[in-house]
């Protein structure tokens, strides 16, 4: 099991692992001591990057588009042959496209497909390929990056809202059906300082971030905080959403 004072020997792989969070939480893992696999759709240049930057040993990247079943499949092989082993996983990788809420015409079926397809399927059928490897040791971590959107009703479109309850409900009927071998939790942010809601820059942030009781913009390494403490702290949780947003939801 994952021990607060360090993670030495233990194999993790993060999607969306080249940036915003996903590479907050590499960086975290592989001080913390662990190998980590950095899962990426079209940034190649920025995982080499950030893997060329972590301490530690046994890094490497990995090729994934969690809306592709065959991409699955092979990052799943990949991981198993070069380790042998996996012992978290941090489903980071997601999709949005900002919509008004109003217009309901906008929000088109494409969307709401491509929408669904990767934060929804791809993780669970993520889990699906790779729950075999990491049942083997016993004591695994998976953690599925939310957003308060899921509860809230709020967020950068109707169907984003949606599809992070799905993921929500998903992973309290994972937690279930995989314990005790694997938690599984989920981390629910608010608007965090990243470039993942396109159009939505510094000054937007601080406006949203006037309207919460902490006042502040939340950082990525504060949600790759919350992320760890899943991993290394909270070792009889599993089920749970933990919410990191500044209190906005209040």
């Amino acid at each position: 099991m994952p021990s607060e004072t360090g993670l030495a020997g233990r194999v993790a792989f993060v999607t969306g692992g080249s940036n915003g969070i996903g590479a907050a939480t590499v960086r975290r893992v592989a001080e913390a001591g662990a190998s980590v696999i950095i899962g990426f759709k079209t940034g190649d240049m920025r995982a080499q990057a950030l893997m060329a930057e972590l301490p530690g040993t046994g890094h490497s990247v990995q090729a994934l588009a969690v809306e592709d079943s065959a991409s699955i499949k092979r990052a799943a092989s990949d991981i198993s042959a070069r380790y042998g082993r996996l012992d978290i996983l941090v489903n980071s990788a997601g999709f949005t496209r900002p919509v008004p809420h109003a217009d309901l015409d906008a929000l088109d079926d494409g969307l709401i497909d491509a929408i669904m397809a990767v934060n929804v399927r791809g993780p669970f059928a993520l889990i699906r390929a790779l729950a075999p490897l990491m049942r083997q040791d016993g004591g695994g971590v998976i953690v599925n990056v939310s957003s308060i959107a899921g509860f809230t009703g709020a967020g950068s479109n109707i169907a984003y809202g949606a599809s992070k309850a799905a993921l929500d409900t998903m992973t309290m009927s994972l937690a279930r059906v995989l314990a005790p071998d694997i938690r599984v939790l989920c981390v629910s942010p608010g608007a965090v300082a990243t470039d993942f809601v396109a159009g939505r820059d510094r000054a937007a942030l601080e406006k949203l971030a006037q309207s919460t009781p902490l006042k502040r913009v939340i950082e990525p390494d504060e949600v790759a905080a919350a992320i760890m403490a899943c991993i290394t702290h909270l070792t009889a949780t599993t089920g749970a959403r933990i919410v990191v947003d500044g209190g906005r939801f209040l």
